[in-house]
Protein backbone atom coordinates (compact mmCIF):
# COMPACT_ATOMS: atom_id res chain seq x y z
CA UNK A 1 0.00 0.00 0.00
CA UNK A 2 1.43 3.34 -1.06
CA UNK A 3 1.89 5.93 1.68
CA UNK A 4 2.59 9.62 1.57
CA UNK A 5 4.53 11.62 4.16
CA UNK A 6 2.78 14.53 5.82
CA UNK A 7 5.58 16.66 4.45
CA UNK A 8 8.83 16.01 2.64
CA UNK A 9 11.57 18.62 2.39
CA UNK A 10 12.64 19.52 -1.13
CA UNK A 11 15.89 21.37 -0.58
CA UNK A 12 16.83 20.99 -4.22
CA UNK A 13 13.83 23.24 -4.90
CA UNK A 14 15.18 25.74 -2.38
CA UNK A 15 11.85 25.86 -0.57
CA UNK A 16 11.56 25.93 3.22
CA UNK A 17 8.06 25.22 4.52
CA UNK A 18 8.50 24.20 8.16
CA UNK A 19 10.59 25.31 11.11
CA UNK A 20 12.41 21.96 11.01
CA UNK A 21 13.31 22.65 7.36
CA UNK A 22 14.60 26.07 8.35
CA UNK A 23 16.78 24.73 11.15
CA UNK A 24 18.13 21.90 8.99
CA UNK A 25 18.99 24.26 6.13
CA UNK A 26 20.77 26.78 8.33
CA UNK A 27 22.72 24.01 10.04
CA UNK A 28 23.67 22.11 6.87
CA UNK A 29 24.11 24.97 4.41
CA UNK A 30 25.05 27.91 6.58
CA UNK A 31 23.17 30.19 4.20
CA UNK A 32 19.66 31.11 3.20
CA UNK A 33 20.73 32.94 0.07
CA UNK A 34 18.25 32.31 -2.73
CA UNK A 35 15.89 30.24 -0.62
CA UNK A 36 12.12 30.69 -0.46
CA UNK A 37 10.79 30.53 3.09
CA UNK A 38 7.06 29.98 3.11
CA UNK A 39 4.71 30.65 6.05
CA UNK A 40 7.24 29.75 8.76
CA UNK A 41 7.06 31.56 12.11
CA UNK A 42 10.58 32.95 12.59
CA UNK A 43 9.96 35.13 15.65
CA UNK A 44 12.20 32.82 17.68
CA UNK A 45 14.91 32.59 15.02
CA UNK A 46 16.20 36.16 15.18
CA UNK A 47 19.74 35.09 16.06
CA UNK A 48 19.91 32.79 13.04
CA UNK A 49 18.51 35.42 10.69
CA UNK A 50 20.97 38.05 11.92
CA UNK A 51 23.92 35.68 11.50
CA UNK A 52 23.00 34.08 8.15
CA UNK A 53 23.33 35.39 4.61
CA UNK A 54 19.84 35.91 3.15
CA UNK A 55 20.78 37.60 -0.13
CA UNK A 56 18.16 36.94 -2.78
CA UNK A 57 15.93 35.04 -0.35
CA UNK A 58 12.16 35.51 -0.34
CA UNK A 59 10.15 35.33 2.87
CA UNK A 60 6.45 34.70 2.22
CA UNK A 61 4.22 35.40 5.21
CA UNK A 62 6.90 34.66 7.81
CA UNK A 63 6.47 36.46 11.14
CA UNK A 64 9.82 37.83 12.35
CA UNK A 65 11.08 40.53 14.70
CA UNK A 66 11.69 44.04 13.40
CA UNK A 67 15.48 43.86 13.63
CA UNK A 68 15.55 40.56 11.75
CA UNK A 69 13.24 41.93 9.05
CA UNK A 70 15.42 45.03 8.65
CA UNK A 71 18.56 42.90 8.35
CA UNK A 72 17.24 40.49 5.72
CA UNK A 73 15.90 43.40 3.67
CA UNK A 74 19.35 45.00 3.87
CA UNK A 75 20.77 41.72 2.53
CA UNK A 76 18.57 42.12 -0.54
CA UNK A 77 15.88 39.65 0.49
CA UNK A 78 12.21 40.28 -0.27
CA UNK A 79 9.83 40.14 2.67
CA UNK A 80 6.09 39.64 2.16
CA UNK A 81 4.72 40.12 5.68
CA UNK A 82 1.79 38.12 7.06
CA UNK A 83 -1.64 39.56 6.25
CA UNK A 84 -3.52 40.36 9.48
CA UNK A 85 -7.13 39.54 10.26
CA UNK A 86 -7.51 36.66 7.80
CA UNK A 87 -9.04 33.29 8.76
CA UNK A 88 -6.48 31.54 6.50
CA UNK A 89 -2.81 31.91 5.54
CA UNK A 90 -2.47 32.81 1.83
CA UNK A 91 1.21 31.82 1.85
CA UNK A 92 0.75 28.39 3.44
CA UNK A 93 3.36 25.81 2.53
CA UNK A 94 1.42 22.63 3.30
CA UNK A 95 -2.03 21.25 2.57
CA UNK A 96 -4.77 21.40 5.15
CA UNK A 97 -5.52 18.60 7.56
CA UNK A 98 -9.01 17.72 8.85
CA UNK A 99 -7.98 18.76 12.35
CA UNK A 100 -6.93 22.19 11.08
CA UNK A 101 -10.07 22.88 9.05
CA UNK A 102 -12.41 21.63 11.79
CA UNK A 103 -10.60 23.12 14.80
CA UNK A 104 -13.25 24.53 17.13
CA UNK A 105 -15.95 22.08 16.03
CA UNK A 106 -16.90 21.53 19.66
CA UNK A 107 -18.31 25.07 19.69
CA UNK A 108 -20.23 24.46 16.46
CA UNK A 109 -19.17 24.26 12.83
CA UNK A 110 -19.60 28.03 12.44
CA UNK A 111 -16.52 28.53 14.65
CA UNK A 112 -14.19 26.40 12.52
CA UNK A 113 -11.53 27.71 10.16
CA UNK A 114 -13.43 26.16 7.28
CA UNK A 115 -16.64 28.04 8.03
CA UNK A 116 -14.84 31.30 8.76
CA UNK A 117 -12.91 31.13 5.49
CA UNK A 118 -16.16 30.56 3.60
CA UNK A 119 -17.80 33.53 5.34
CA UNK A 120 -14.79 35.71 4.43
CA UNK A 121 -15.02 34.51 0.82
CA UNK A 122 -18.71 35.31 0.62
CA UNK A 123 -18.20 38.79 2.03
CA UNK A 124 -15.18 39.78 -0.07
CA UNK A 125 -16.64 38.29 -3.24
CA UNK A 126 -19.70 40.47 -2.78
CA UNK A 127 -17.51 43.53 -2.11
CA UNK A 128 -15.46 42.99 -5.27
CA UNK A 129 -12.28 43.80 -3.32
CA UNK A 130 -9.23 43.48 -5.61
CA UNK A 131 -6.94 42.90 -2.62
CA UNK A 132 -9.10 39.98 -1.48
CA UNK A 133 -9.15 38.44 -4.97
CA UNK A 134 -5.35 38.70 -5.07
CA UNK A 135 -5.09 36.95 -1.71
CA UNK A 136 -7.37 34.17 -2.95
CA UNK A 137 -5.16 33.69 -6.01
CA UNK A 138 -1.98 33.57 -3.90
CA UNK A 139 -3.60 31.05 -1.57
CA UNK A 140 -4.75 28.78 -4.39
CA UNK A 141 -1.33 28.88 -6.05
CA UNK A 142 0.31 27.93 -2.74
CA UNK A 143 -2.15 25.04 -2.36
CA UNK A 144 -1.34 23.81 -5.88
CA UNK A 145 2.38 23.93 -5.10
CA UNK A 146 1.87 21.94 -1.90
CA UNK A 147 -0.31 19.41 -3.74
CA UNK A 148 2.31 18.89 -6.44
CA UNK A 149 4.99 18.33 -3.81
CA UNK A 150 2.83 15.82 -1.96
CA UNK A 151 1.90 13.79 -5.03
CA UNK A 152 5.30 13.81 -6.70
CA UNK A 153 6.05 10.27 -7.89
CA UNK A 154 2.70 8.81 -6.78
CA UNK A 155 0.05 7.02 -8.83
CA UNK A 156 -3.23 8.80 -8.24
CA UNK A 157 -6.70 7.48 -9.00
CA UNK A 158 -9.61 9.89 -8.96
CA UNK A 159 -12.98 8.85 -7.60
CA UNK A 160 -15.83 11.15 -8.64
CA UNK A 161 -19.47 11.02 -7.63
CA UNK A 162 -22.41 12.93 -6.23
CA UNK A 163 -22.53 14.69 -2.87
CA UNK A 164 -26.09 13.47 -2.23
CA UNK A 165 -25.08 9.84 -1.52
CA UNK A 166 -26.08 9.35 2.11
CA UNK A 167 -24.24 7.50 4.85
CA UNK A 168 -26.05 4.33 5.82
CA UNK A 169 -26.88 3.35 2.25
CA UNK A 170 -25.47 0.42 0.30
CA UNK A 171 -24.22 2.82 -2.36
CA UNK A 172 -22.15 4.67 0.25
CA UNK A 173 -20.78 1.40 1.62
CA UNK A 174 -19.86 0.28 -1.90
CA UNK A 175 -17.98 3.50 -2.58
CA UNK A 176 -16.11 3.05 0.69
CA UNK A 177 -15.11 -0.50 -0.22
CA UNK A 178 -13.91 0.83 -3.59
CA UNK A 179 -11.67 3.41 -1.92
CA UNK A 180 -10.29 0.72 0.39
CA UNK A 181 -9.48 -1.67 -2.45
CA UNK A 182 -7.85 1.00 -4.60
CA UNK A 183 -5.69 2.10 -1.67
CA UNK A 184 -4.69 -1.44 -0.79
CA UNK A 185 -3.62 -1.94 -4.42
CA UNK A 186 -1.01 0.81 -4.01
CA UNK A 187 -2.88 3.75 -5.52
CA UNK A 188 -3.49 7.12 -3.90
CA UNK A 189 -7.20 7.96 -3.89
CA UNK A 190 -8.12 11.54 -4.73
CA UNK A 191 -11.65 12.90 -4.57
CA UNK A 192 -13.46 16.22 -4.71
CA UNK A 193 -13.15 16.19 -0.93
CA UNK A 194 -16.82 16.76 -0.13
CA UNK A 195 -19.65 14.66 1.31
CA UNK A 196 -21.43 11.70 -0.27
CA UNK A 197 -19.53 9.50 -2.70
CA UNK A 198 -16.41 11.59 -2.20
CA UNK A 199 -16.41 11.08 1.55
CA UNK A 200 -17.11 7.38 1.14
CA UNK A 201 -14.04 6.88 -1.08
CA UNK A 202 -11.83 8.83 1.36
CA UNK A 203 -13.28 6.78 4.22
CA UNK A 204 -12.35 3.59 2.38
CA UNK A 205 -8.79 4.81 1.96
CA UNK A 206 -8.71 5.69 5.66
CA UNK A 207 -9.91 2.15 6.51
CA UNK A 208 -7.33 0.41 4.29
CA UNK A 209 -4.74 -0.38 7.02
CA UNK A 210 -7.35 -2.00 9.26
CA UNK A 211 -9.16 -5.32 8.98
CA UNK A 212 -12.40 -5.45 7.05
CA UNK A 213 -14.56 -5.38 10.18
CA UNK A 214 -13.34 -1.87 10.98
CA UNK A 215 -15.10 -0.42 7.93
CA UNK A 216 -18.33 -2.23 8.80
CA UNK A 217 -18.27 -0.74 12.30
CA UNK A 218 -17.33 2.70 11.00
CA UNK A 219 -20.25 2.68 8.58
CA UNK A 220 -22.61 1.92 11.46
CA UNK A 221 -21.26 4.83 13.51
CA UNK A 222 -21.56 7.24 10.60
CA UNK A 223 -25.14 6.21 9.80
CA UNK A 224 -26.43 8.16 12.80
CA UNK A 225 -25.69 11.39 10.87
CA UNK A 226 -26.59 10.44 7.28
CA UNK A 227 -26.14 13.87 5.67
CA UNK A 228 -24.49 17.21 6.38
CA UNK A 229 -27.94 18.79 6.54
CA UNK A 230 -29.50 19.91 8.80
CA UNK A 231 -26.37 19.96 11.01
CA UNK A 232 -22.82 20.06 9.66
CA UNK A 233 -21.65 19.94 13.28
CA UNK A 234 -23.32 16.56 13.92
CA UNK A 235 -22.21 15.22 10.53
CA UNK A 236 -18.57 16.13 11.11
CA UNK A 237 -18.62 15.02 14.74
CA UNK A 238 -19.64 11.52 13.68
CA UNK A 239 -16.63 11.37 11.36
CA UNK A 240 -14.27 12.51 14.09
CA UNK A 241 -15.73 9.84 16.37
CA UNK A 242 -14.67 7.25 13.80
CA UNK A 243 -11.22 8.82 13.58
CA UNK A 244 -10.91 8.71 17.37
CA UNK A 245 -11.80 5.01 17.46
CA UNK A 246 -9.29 4.21 14.70
CA UNK A 247 -6.67 6.98 14.73
CA UNK A 248 -4.12 5.55 12.30
CA UNK A 249 -5.98 5.62 9.04
CA UNK A 250 -4.62 5.41 5.53
CA UNK A 251 -3.75 8.41 3.40
CA UNK A 252 -5.78 9.98 0.62
CA UNK A 253 -6.40 13.40 -0.86
CA UNK A 254 -9.51 15.57 -0.89
CA UNK A 255 -9.72 18.58 -3.21
CA UNK A 256 -12.80 20.62 -2.24
CA UNK A 257 -13.64 24.28 -2.81
CA UNK A 258 -15.06 27.22 -0.87
CA UNK A 259 -16.91 28.11 -4.06
CA UNK A 260 -19.36 25.44 -2.89
CA UNK A 261 -18.72 26.27 0.74
CA UNK A 262 -22.18 25.21 1.86
CA UNK A 263 -20.83 21.67 1.31
CA UNK A 264 -18.20 20.99 3.98
CA UNK A 265 -15.00 19.04 3.33
CA UNK A 266 -15.03 15.50 4.63
CA UNK A 267 -12.71 14.62 7.55
CA UNK A 268 -11.42 11.34 6.11
CA UNK A 269 -9.00 12.73 3.53
CA UNK A 270 -5.63 12.94 5.28
CA UNK A 271 -4.52 15.80 3.02
CA UNK A 272 -6.99 18.48 1.94
CA UNK A 273 -6.23 20.87 -0.92
CA UNK A 274 -9.04 23.37 -0.50
CA UNK A 275 -9.37 26.10 -3.12
CA UNK A 276 -11.33 29.30 -3.55
CA UNK A 277 -11.46 28.97 -7.35
CA UNK A 278 -13.57 26.00 -8.42
CA UNK A 279 -12.19 25.92 -11.98
CA UNK A 280 -8.62 25.59 -10.66
CA UNK A 281 -9.76 22.88 -8.28
CA UNK A 282 -11.64 20.86 -10.94
CA UNK A 283 -8.85 21.02 -13.49
CA UNK A 284 -6.20 20.17 -10.91
CA UNK A 285 -8.09 17.17 -9.58
CA UNK A 286 -8.59 15.66 -13.01
CA UNK A 287 -5.09 16.45 -14.25
CA UNK A 288 -3.44 14.82 -11.23
CA UNK A 289 -5.42 11.57 -11.56
CA UNK A 290 -2.66 9.95 -13.61
CA UNK A 291 -3.75 6.35 -12.92
CA UNK A 292 -7.31 6.88 -14.09
CA UNK A 293 -10.68 8.01 -12.81
CA UNK A 294 -13.72 6.09 -11.55
CA UNK A 295 -17.01 7.95 -12.01
CA UNK A 296 -19.76 6.86 -9.64
CA UNK A 297 -23.39 7.85 -10.23
CA UNK A 298 -23.85 11.59 -9.91
CA UNK A 299 -25.69 14.52 -11.42
CA UNK A 300 -24.60 17.69 -13.22
CA UNK A 301 -21.28 18.08 -11.44
CA UNK A 302 -20.17 14.52 -12.19
CA UNK A 303 -21.31 14.80 -15.82
CA UNK A 304 -19.22 17.95 -16.13
CA UNK A 305 -16.20 16.13 -14.69
CA UNK A 306 -16.60 13.28 -17.18
CA UNK A 307 -16.38 15.63 -20.14
CA UNK A 308 -13.77 17.87 -18.50
CA UNK A 309 -11.62 14.74 -18.46
CA UNK A 310 -12.73 13.48 -21.87
CA UNK A 311 -11.71 16.73 -23.59
CA UNK A 312 -7.93 16.55 -22.94
CA UNK A 313 -8.11 12.81 -23.62
CA UNK A 314 -9.71 13.58 -26.98
CA UNK A 315 -6.93 15.97 -27.95
CA UNK A 316 -4.08 14.00 -26.36
CA UNK A 317 -1.32 13.50 -28.92
CA UNK A 318 1.83 12.88 -26.87
CA UNK A 319 0.83 10.17 -24.42
CA UNK A 320 -1.87 7.75 -23.36
CA UNK A 321 -5.33 9.10 -22.47
CA UNK A 322 -6.35 8.73 -18.84
CA UNK A 323 -8.42 5.56 -18.22
CA UNK A 324 -12.07 6.30 -17.40
CA UNK A 325 -14.44 3.85 -15.71
CA UNK A 326 -18.14 4.72 -15.39
CA UNK A 327 -20.09 2.76 -12.79
CA UNK A 328 -23.83 1.87 -13.14
CA UNK A 329 -24.88 1.13 -16.69
CA UNK A 330 -28.50 2.21 -16.21
CA UNK A 331 -27.48 5.53 -14.71
CA UNK A 332 -25.09 6.50 -17.51
CA UNK A 333 -27.11 5.11 -20.44
CA UNK A 334 -30.72 5.84 -19.36
CA UNK A 335 -31.07 8.34 -16.52
CA UNK A 336 -28.22 10.59 -17.71
CA UNK A 337 -27.17 9.13 -21.10
CA UNK A 338 -23.56 10.22 -20.95
CA UNK A 339 -22.04 6.95 -22.17
CA UNK A 340 -23.26 7.12 -25.79
CA UNK A 341 -21.66 10.55 -26.30
CA UNK A 342 -18.46 9.51 -24.55
CA UNK A 343 -18.29 6.41 -26.74
CA UNK A 344 -18.78 8.50 -29.88
CA UNK A 345 -15.92 10.80 -28.88
CA UNK A 346 -13.71 7.84 -28.04
CA UNK A 347 -14.41 6.22 -31.40
CA UNK A 348 -13.25 9.32 -33.27
CA UNK A 349 -9.86 9.13 -31.55
CA UNK A 350 -9.58 5.32 -31.25
CA UNK A 351 -9.83 5.64 -27.47
CA UNK A 352 -12.28 2.80 -26.89
CA UNK A 353 -9.57 0.84 -25.09
CA UNK A 354 -9.31 3.60 -22.46
CA UNK A 355 -12.94 3.77 -21.36
CA UNK A 356 -15.19 1.22 -19.68
CA UNK A 357 -18.77 0.98 -18.41
CA UNK A 358 -19.50 -1.48 -15.61
CA UNK A 359 -22.73 -2.47 -13.88
CA UNK A 360 -21.49 -2.78 -10.32
CA UNK A 361 -18.99 -0.84 -8.26
CA UNK A 362 -17.17 -4.06 -7.37
CA UNK A 363 -16.14 -4.36 -11.02
CA UNK A 364 -14.45 -0.94 -11.16
CA UNK A 365 -10.93 -1.85 -9.85
CA UNK A 366 -10.54 -4.71 -12.33
CA UNK A 367 -11.83 -2.53 -15.17
CA UNK A 368 -9.39 0.24 -14.23
CA UNK A 369 -6.51 -2.24 -14.19
CA UNK A 370 -7.57 -3.66 -17.53
CA UNK A 371 -7.46 -0.16 -19.05
CA UNK A 372 -3.93 0.35 -17.80
CA UNK A 373 -4.68 2.35 -14.65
Amino acid sequence: MQTMPAHAAHHDDREIETLDDFDATVSARGTLAGFRVQAVDLTDRTRELLATDTAGAIFLGCPMRDDAAAKVRADGAMVFPPVPNLPFDPYRGLLYSPDELFAGLGKGYEETLDARAYAWFQQTKADGDIFASMLRSIHDDAVSDALDELLRGTRVVGVMGGHAMARGTEAYAGAARLGRELTRSGLTVATGGGPGAMEAANLGAYAAPYNDEMLTEALQLLAKAPKFTPSITDWAAAAFEVRAHWPKGGTSVGIPTWFYGHEPPNPFASHIAKYFANATREDGLLARSNAGIVFLPGAAGTVQEIFDNATPNYYESRGEPTPMVLVDRAHWTERLPTWPLLTALARERSMESRIALVDRIEEAPAALKRLGG
